[in-house]
Parts: structure tokens; sequence; C-alpha cells
């Protein structure tokens, strides 16, 4: 049996240590300082030279300015009240009904997903639907559980529904028509059982309360429609660059950061306001990733995995899949789906896969995170919407009913896509 260097043990520990303080947060440091800390002390300690740390950080890029650019349109969209709007009218069309609420704010979640990425439904829908639930008289919980659970379900529908998927592909991104194919039945599977699954454990909840017919109705000003024209025409050009088989980050920047100038200049309102909103430490959270990660390819562990799934590959592509896509959805819980996405992204990039394994890989990175809290960003995002308003959702809570929606869905999912 081959000895591990001890520099390699060295650098596989301050990864875990990073990881750890990620997710957990001790001290109440943002999980952005505990990725920086961890890629600083690998190449502090020489146990990563700084040109491969700089190069870990460069294969982000793309990364990067997808999320500048989405983070830039959602700020806005949520400053000109344009999810009020749309979480206000989902009241109204409910009429007295909490179950067709819940439907419809599942639908106006899914929306926002596919077209502004999963981080947005975390972010900027969950607080919009906790104000027009509240509104109208209604427990707010059940609903705020939909913005949670919508956040991961839907977002493979589009290649830009979550940035886990820039993550995983990276300049290997399939063109539209490709990864339609490969994820439309997928993710159709995964948000109808979300939904089912979902419902059926808030039937108690919903059946016992009552709620408005109206509540007040915020206007649409002449910013928020023109902030949702931006909405659907960023949705047209991204798009268009995924069927013209383009990288996603140029264009979404491009068209967050125009539609922002555009509403903000002909309302002549200062850009200020949105860039104080935008949630910049996201940025230092991923290139720290993206360099730790760096650090696994160099000592080896990238390789010995790619060997693995090799090996089960040629055993059984069904087998491999099913094995890589249900690993993957469990690892998302222990590690976040983002560092285990830029991990299992360079395993499937190290040699060619079947389109079954790597379809599987992606919706183990996406659909997972849904088990806990911990799971993804977006998951960690909506906690820290929920604490704005005084709401608490415990580790426990949230796995005994991610026990229950996750797996059905994950399992008709990979079905779908190893079919």
């Amino acid at each position: 049996m081959p000895t591990v260097p001890s520099d390699a043990i060295w650098a596989w520990s301050i990864i875990v240590v990073a990881t750890a303080g990620v997710i957990i947060r001790p001290f109440r440091l943002p999980e952005a300082v505990w990725a920086v800390i961890g890629a600083s002390a690998l190449v502090l300690s020489g146990l990563l030279p700084w040109q491969d740390a700089l190069a870990g950080i460069e294969k982000g890029l793309d990364v990067y300015l997808f999320l500048i650019g989405m983070m830039l349109i959602a700020e806005l969209a949520r400053l000109e009240g344009l999810f009020d709007y749309l979480a206000a009218l989902a009241v109204e069309y409910a009429a007295g009904s909490p179950q067709r609420l819940f439907l419809l704010i599942y639908l106006v979640g899914t929306l926002v997903t596919v077209l502004l990425s999963n981080d947005a439904t975390a972010i900027v829908l969950t607080p919009a639907v906790y104000a027009a639930t509240r509104a109208a008289g209604a427990k707010p919980l059940p609903y705020l559980f939909v913005c949670a659970f919508i956040a991961n379900a839907a977002s493979f529908v589009l290649p830009i529904s979550n940035p886990a998927n820039l993550v995983v592909f990276g300049a290997r991104m399939p063109h539209l028509a490709e990864w339609l194919r490969l994820f439309a039945l997928p993710s159709a599977a995964s948000i109808l059982l979300t939904y089912i699954v979902l419902r059926l454990t808030q039937h108690r909840a919903l059946k016992e309360e009552t709620i408005a017919r109206r509540v007040p109705h915020p206007k649409l000003g002449h910013g928020g429609k023109l902030t949702a024209i931006g909405i659907v025409a960023i949705g047209a050009v991204l798009v268009t660059a995924s069927a013209l088989d383009k990288q996603l980050g140029l264009p979404t920047f491009i068209c967050g950061g125009v539609t922002a100038a555009i509403v903000l200049l002909l309302s002549r309102q200062s850009p200020l306001p949105v860039l104080r909103g935008v949630s910049w430490s996201v940025l230092p959270l991923v290139g720290g990733l993206f360099v730790m990660v760096e650090a696994l390819i160099k000592t080896g562990v990238i390789a010995q995995l790619s060997a693995l799934l090799h090996q089960a590959v040629a055993q059984s592509v069904p087998k491999a899949a099913w094995s890589v896509g249900i690993a993957t959805a469990l690892a998302d819980n222990i590690a976040n789906n983002l560092p285990v996405g830029l991990v299992a992204g360079s395993v499937a990039a190290s040699d060619h896969l079947p389109a079954p394994v790597v379809s599987a890989i992606l919706i183990g990175v996406d659909l997972g995170p849904n088990l806990s809290v911990t799971g993804s960003l977006a998951t960690i995002l909506w906690l820290v919407a929920l604490r704005r308003e005084k709401i608490e959702v415990g580790a426990w809570p949230f796995l005994k009913l991610g026990l229950l929606v996750t797996p059905p869905a994950l399992i008709a999912a990979l079905a779908a896509a190893i079919r």
C-alpha cells in the first residue's frame, strides 16, 4: 500500500478544517472568511505554489461573472418591488385557498429559479413570500419551505439555473439542445416529485388555516416593469448563448450590468443601493474553494477518484451512474455542494465519461442539498433570509422534512437520466 506524503496530509487537513468552517461558521464569521483562510494557509505554508493558486482562481472567472450579473439583476428586482408584486399577486389569485397559494408560490419559485438561479429564489423571493403570507394572515413556514426546496429542485432545468452547473461543467458546458435532451425529463421529475411530497407533508398545516382573499397590493412602478422586461431579455440572451455553445459568465455579467444601468438611469437613481445589496462575499468564497480544489488536484485526490469512477464505469455504466449520483448527493450535505461540485467537475473533466454518469453527477450536486440545511449555498442563504425575519428553522426539523422530500425526487430524476 503506497504511503501518503506528509505534505498531502497537511493539505487535506487544511482543506477539511476550512470546509468545516464554511459550513459551521465558527465565531459567526462569514463563509468567505474560512474559504480565504484555507486558501491562504495552503499558499503561505508552501503546500500549494502561488502560481497554482492563481490558476485555480482563474478557473472560476466564468462563475464570478455569472454570479455578479445574476446578483445585480436580482437585487435590482428586489429594490424595485418586483418580487413583492409577484408574491402579492399569488395571494390574490389564490382567492382565499391556502392550497392554491402553496401551488402558486411553487410555480413562481420554479420560474425565478429557472431564469434567475436558485440563489435569487433563496435571497429575494423568500422575504417577499414571508411579507405576502403574513399580510394574508397565513402561517409563513409552509410557504417558506417551498422557496428552500424549489431552489434546488428546479436548479438544473437550464444551465443558468444554478451556479453549480457552471462549476461542474466549466468550459465543457453542453449546448442548450444537448442540455435539454439530458436534463428536461429529470428536471420535470424532480420538480413534480418535490411538489407532491412537500405538499403532502404540509397538508395538515394548510388545511387548518384560512387566508385573506386580498392583501395590500404594491404598485409595480416603471422601474419594476423595466426590470421584468430585462429579466426576460436576459433569459433570452442566455438561452441563445447556451444554444450557440458559448460560456455564460460574460453574457450574464453584461446583461445584468446593462439592465441595472438602464433602469437606474431612466429612474435617476443612485447605483449605490444596488451595489450595497449584492452579496460580494460570495466571490472570495468561490475563489477560495477553487484554490482548495486545485490543491486536491495537485495532491492526486482527483486522479484517485477518477480512477475509481472509471473502474466502476468499466463494470457497469448504469450502476456507476446510480452510485455516483447518490454518493454526490450525500456528500453535498457533508461538505456543501459548491466544493463537492468543484471536485466532481474536476473528476468528470479528467477523461471522457458516459453521459448518464455525468448527468447523475450534476443531479446529485444540484438536488442532493435538499436533504439538509448545509447542502447548498442557496439553502444557507435561505436560512439567513429567515433569520432576518426572526424565524428559526433548526437543522433537525429541516432534515426530517428533507428525508421525506429528497429521496423520491432524487430517485426519479436519476432514473430519468440513466434510462
